[in-house]
């Protein structure tokens, strides 16, 4: 299962998801097209970034990012305007830091770390002018959260630990110096809180038993008393997203009484509530915020691109100076408490992030450095955004990306139908997005046309898109991959012979359902942590969804009762698994928390059992998804090699590709072309 609905307050936290599996098979020549004078190393995709995340201190003198060190990527710290003499500051060996940001005391670095993807992550503080790390919560087989930081509070931050119970997080005072944890909340019944500046618990939430969640607030006795219900049918697009200057008023994003969720203000005392932004075709997006006065300064709405609301006028003109200084969407990553220091990043489709030191007091700005120099002159391709009317009326957002040269009068199509891959997002309550990705790009770059899907149930486009998925898995949800599929073969896009589907979580799933629902659509199909029985798969989800268990019951199907269990196995991939025809291939992380090994072991052992076609790759040090760039270049050198063999693209010997990935491959070696002889040279 996919993204979660952000929590609450992680304002200052940046996950930077690496999710990238590159590397190709190497095969027969004879058999499988090769053109390696074009191809786009997949390294260059899926590999290290050069330089990615960066961020201001708080008080503006330094600089940080994330970048390879020996091949695994640390943080560095240098001067504010001058990346270049930055250093590491931390020491990873082996599976890189991917989530970090700064203390407000402006000498501590803090990040989070889990172990071989189990998700179980630990906080972890780096002293700058000592140049030590410590870790702060030091807990076998406990998950640590960042709650809320406060420059009130340098030298603390509240953080929830589910170390006396794995169902609920209790809150602590953490300081980032010592480790020392004082108890806030002993936390027996809340899935979630919200917690302002003052480090005052405001707000709790449980879910209810009809989906929906409820609030309460703390009265001064110790109990807790309701404060306000969302429907289930608002609970992903509603939720609270800061307070300004006093605490006293907050900041919601509501879908309640409309259907695209908008931004208000809302006083917690009074009730009353004003809004400050909306858009009638997409959800609220994020907004900008003034680092000390706390006012919403811009806000942002995201339909086919991103679009900047301006609230506050003392930020038009910067916006408009950076508007005017490089091409592509806009989004400040970080900035200074003063506010005169901003790092700017601009995404593009058909290039590298671009990122910016900008100084407001001067109206300058310097460029720093792209997130991976070595795509600049490479033949990059642009992503189309379309829209498809599904079979019963719904518009779904789409985007695709045609190879270079494809398209000889640049009308958005190609000259003569492509073998194609239907690419699904995870979730799926999550959406796909225009900008560089690196998916798209690879696969471009092979020679092939690529679409990916916002079907109903994608979340960013409103209420009733959303809740129109609710028990929709494995029928009209993966219709719409279907009507998109099939819209791409009228359009000219696709080979109606050569279409293959690939995906993770959700996306996954929708791969292992296609023979239940379209079995000979299509050719082939790579399903990545994907789950194959949907009653296993929730009834081994981690104990800290537990208390959320309403959501999946209400949108996906109750196994609690053998109505939801009939429905639940009529939507199994597991259920049809004899009636796959197709080739099928596997990743999978032998540590996975939310969709477990066991999903992929018995759905390949039902093929195995009655001779079908699958390809099993199992990684013994990842999770949902693989992060260690050596693991997912090896798997999708694996993967190149497959869809070259079933759809005929060009692909990229394997070299080096294996080199440090640690995988097996349980089934289905020898039905990958040149699979099992670059295990043999690579063991």
């Amino acid at each position: 299962m996919g993204d979660e609905m952000t929590k609450n307050f992680l304002i200052c936290l940046v996950f930077i998801i690496l999710m990238a599996f590159p590397a190709a098979a190497e095969t027969n020549a004879g058999e499988l097209k090769m053109n390696n004078s074009s191809l786009i190393s997949r390294d260059l995709l899926f590999g290290n970034p050069d330089r990615v995340a960066a961020r201001i201190s708080p008080d503006g003198s330094m600089m940080s990012f994330l970048a390879p060190v020996n091949g695994v990527l640390n943080v560095w710290v240098g001067p504010a305007d001058q990346p270049k003499r930055a250093k590491p500051v931390t020491n990873d060996t082996y599976r890189g830091i991917r989530s970090y940001f700064w203390g407000y005391t402006n000498n501590h670095i803090l990040f989070l770390q889990d172990r071989n993807g189990d998700e179980n992550w630990r906080i972890y503080s780096v002293n700058l002018s000592r140049g030590s790390i410590k870790d702060l919560t030091p807990f076998e087989g406990v998950r640590s959260q960042i709650q809320q930081v406060s420059p009130k509070y340098p030298m603390e931050c509240i953080i929830g630990l589910n170390r006396r119970d794995p169902e609920y997080h209790d809150l602590f005072r953490l300081n980032i110096e010592t480790g020392n944890l004082t108890l806030l909340l002993e936390n027996t019944r809340f899935s979630d809180f919200v917690v302002d500046d003052d480090f005052k618990i405001r707000l709790a939430s449980n879910m209810t038993p009809d989906g929906g969640i409820e609030m309460f607030k703390p009265m001064e006795d110790g109990t807790w008393t309701n404060y306000m219900k969302i429907d289930m049918e608002d609970t992903l697009s509603t939720g609270f997203s800061g307070f300004n200057k006093t605490n006293e008023v907050a900041y919601l994003a509501d879908s309640r009484g409309r259907d695209t969720a908008a931004l208000y203000t809302l006083n917690l005392k009074t009730g009353e509530k004003s809004l400050v932004a909306e858009d009638a075709k997409s959800d609220f997006n994020g907004a900008m915020y003034h680092p000390t006065e706390k006012n919403v300064q811009a806000v942002a709405f995201y339909y086919d691109k991103l679009q900047w609301k301006i609230i506050d006028p003392s930020i038009s003109g910067d916006m408009d100076y950076l508007s005017r200084l490089q091409n592509g969407e806009i989004r400040v990553a970080s900035r200074s408490l003063d506010d005169r220091i901003w790092i700017v990043a601009y995404t593009v489709d058909d290039g590298p992030t671009r990122y910016y030191y900008y100084d407001r007091s001067k109206k300058q700005s310097n460029f720093l450095f792209t997130d991976r120099e070595k795509l600049n002159d490479k033949p990059l391709c642009r992503m189309i955004p379309a829209v498809i009317r599904s079979r019963d009326g719904l518009d779904l957002l789409n985007y695709y990306t045609l190879p270079r040269g494809s398209d000889a009068n640049d009308d958005g199509l190609p000259d003569h139908p492509l073998p194609m891959v239907l690419y699904v997002h995870g979730g799926p309550w999550s959406r796909d997005y225009w900008g560089l990705d690196f998916i798209q790009q690879w696969l471009a770059n092979r020679g092939y046309a690529v679409l990916s899907v916002n079907f109903r149930g994608s979340t960013g486009f409103g209420k009733n898109f959303t809740n129109a998925g609710n028990l929709e898995w494995g029928r009209k949800m993966q219709e719409d991959l279907i009507d998109a599929a099939r819209w791409s073969v009228k359009k000219g896009i696709a080979d109606p012979n050569k279409i293959a589907i690939m995906g993770a979580s959700y996306g996954g799933y929708a791969v292992l359902e296609v023979p239940a629902t379209a079995p000979r659509v299509f050719a082939c199909g790579v399903d990545i942590v994907g789950p194959s029985n949907l009653i296993t798969l929730l009834q081994t989800i981690p104990p800290y969804w537990k208390p959320e268990i309403e959501r999946y019951t209400k949108r996906v199907g109750d196994f609690g009762t053998e109505e939801g269990r009939k429905l639940l196995r009529e939507r199994s991939p597991l259920t049809f698994a004899n009636q796959i025809e197709r080739p099928l291939l596997i990743g999978q992380g032998a540590n996975d928390p939310r969709v477990k090994q066991n999903e992929s072991d018995q759905i390949v052992k039902a093929m195995q059992s009655k001779g079908l076609p699958v390809t099993y790759v199992l990684y013994a040090d990842e999770g949902h998804g693989f992060a260690r760039p050596e693991n997912k270049l090896s798997f999708y050198a694996i993967v190149e090699a497959f869809l070259a063999e079933h759809l005929g693209g060009s692909y990229q010997p394997i070299g080096q590709d294996f080199v440090g990935s640690n995988f097996t491959v349980p089934a289905g070696a020898g039905a990958v072309l040149g699979l099992a002889e670059a295990l043999r040279a690579n063991a």
